[in-house]
């Protein structure tokens, strides 16, 4: 008792000369909560009533911008609309709670190790707003820059990633190709002898890479994007949009119509269904991808392990569990099933990375939904309906995107230009032949 009374007395002395910006927000009530130590101590033990991360808004009659998604592309476009381009006037729609898609199924592994040059300078965009975005959004994201190794198990594979090595570096990115001894370094519990069925050769290590909290990410942005006066409706379904002379006018919803003259499909999975109600069509097929995790361990394993030829890969995060995935599922659905197929056959293939975690358990899986397009590669910018603008067809590898994605569409959206770093990812490219070949540096998804 005395002792309670003493931590009480401790928190009423530390918070009594705490300003209210960090206890209660700023006056306009849109700047994010900014709290103390002694702050979180308090509502710990006096167990408080902490404030929304976000608000919850009546959705109005009209928006000047209606973002389709409220995963990481769709907050990310929202934030820095308003952030970078005084668009506040701005709701973000999802049929589910917010991450309650891709982002929410993903397994956060970051990256800029591609293989086409346009594609390197995006995804390194990308990574450099990672760096920064705890600070940028008040909120820890927990990225852990481990390290990444993409496995060679053959020549073939090796060729391919001295190729990506050289077209790194010459964009400014750290990769290299190492030999089986400066993976053991890295990794001690992988198996690097030469008498099993799929001998490592050599492997591209990617010192940037690494995971990030994929939740953590979603939450602070749809905190910023909140604190600057965006809408964010969750459990709102887009029922159709309506279009009028080539060009958009409204968003019908569950939960009643908005009239707005600009509407971007930030969706996975459901992405052509939404581009469809706008009459445009999209080269994109819908593919499950399944993970799973084990228990936790203690830690032993940094960098992110990826084998093209085993179609694996792990990771391990900051509560010591083992992420593993595979490749996209070989036939197109909207399941979100998992299969012992798959369970069976990752298991497999892990074993014959690092045989001594055979005795590990397996605690879940999940699936999730991609979207793939026939070269590998998103579709962004501008469409023929004019104010319906694309940031889909991500695949398996969306989720590193999410920073630059967000950036460049809110430019686009706000200057009516496409940024040079999206300008090669336009849906045009199918019809005037100009693919963006990624499949070698994203066919098995990390």
């Amino acid at each position: 008792m005395r002792a309670s009374k003493a931590i009480k007395s401790v928190l009423r002395a530390a918070t009594s000369s705490v300003g209210p910006d960090a206890r209660n927000g700023s006056k306009n009530g849109h700047k994010p909560y900014r709290y103390s130590a002694f702050d979180l101590l308090r509502h710990g033990f006096s167990q408080a009533d902490w404030p929304r991360a976000w608000s919850k808004h009546d959705l109005k009659s009209s928006y000047d911008v209606v973002v389709v998604g409220g995963g990481v592309h769709g907050l990310a476009t929202a934030y820095y609309l308003a952030k970078n381009h005084g668009i506040t006037n701005v709701a973000v729609l999802d049929k589910g709670y917010i991450g309650s898609g891709g982002s929410g199924r993903n397994t956060a592994i970051i990256r800029s190790n591609y293989l086409t040059p346009e594609g390197i300078r995006f995804y390194d965009r990308s990574v450099k707003l990672y760096e920064i975005l705890s600070a940028d959004l008040n909120y820890n994201v927990m990225f852990a820059q481990r390290g990444h190794l993409t496995l060679a198990h053959n020549d073939g594979s090796l060729r391919t990633m001295r190729w990506r090595a050289e077209v790194n570096k010459l964009e400014g990115v750290d990769s290299e190709v190492i030999g089986p001894d400066e993976i053991k370094k890295l990794v001690p519990f992988i198996d690097t002898s030469e008498d099993v069925r799929y001998p490592i050769l050599g492997a591209l290590y990617h010192p940037p890479g690494g995971i990030i909290r994929h939740d953590a990410v979603v939450w602070g942005y749809a905190r910023g994007a909140d604190a600057q006066g965006v809408h964010i409706h969750q459990n709102t379904e887009v029922t159709g949009i309506d279009v009028a002379d080539g060009r958009v006018e409204g968003v019908k919803t569950s939960q009643g119509d908005i009239a707005t003259r600009v509407v971007v499909n930030c969706t996975a999975g459901w992405s052509t269904l939404i581009s469809e109600m706008a009459g445009v069509r999209m080269p994109i097929s819908t593919f499950p991808l399944q993970a799973a995790v084990t228990e936790p361990v203690r830690p032993f394993l940094d960098p992110v392990i990826v084998s093209g030829t085993l179609h694996v890969y792990v990771s391990q995060t900051d509560r010591g569990e083992l992420v593993f995935g595979a490749s996209v599922d070989p036939f197109t659905s909207y399941s979100m099933r998992g299969s012992l197929e798959f369970t069976e056959g990752l298991a497999g293939h892990v074993l014959e990375l690092m045989p001594s975690l055979a005795k590990m358990r397996l605690l879940r899986q999940w699936s999730g939904l991609c979207d793939m397009t026939p070269d590998f590669s998103p579709i962004m910018g501008v469409t023929p309906v004019d104010g319906f603008f694309l940031d889909v067809g991500w695949g398996t590898y969306g989720f590193k995107a999410g920073p630059v994605s967000g950036e460049t569409m809110a430019e686009l959206v706000a200057t009516e230009k496409s940024p040079e770093l999206i300008v090669p990812f336009g849906l045009e490219r199918f019809e005037r032949g100009a693919l963006m070949g990624e499949k070698g540096a994203a066919a098995v998804g990390h």
